[in-house]
């Protein structure tokens, strides 16, 4: 199961940062969000993707707030 979504920041609604799996990190960008990791420590590593480079783009420590929302498959 991988993380599809996570919300970075204190207040989901109105003060966190959200990063979606596949969206660009921001319009016009050609790249693109590629994957969302937590690590065993619970820092969370955001990595993206321009065609077939991928690179860590950000990375939060564990004293960071956040939410993750996982990929859901029931097929």
């Amino acid at each position: 199961m991988y993380i599809r979504k996570v919300a970075i920041g204190p207040d989901y609604k109105s003060g966190a940062m959200h990063y979606v799996h596949g969206n660009t990190i921001q319009k016009g960008s050609p790249y693109v969000i590629h994957a969302i990791q937590r690590l065993t420590n619970g820092n969370i590593k955001i990595w993206i993707s321009k065609g077939e480079e991928v690179v860590l783009w950000k990375e939060f420590n564990s004293n960071m707030p956040y939410s993750i929302e996982y990929n859901i498959s029931f097929n």
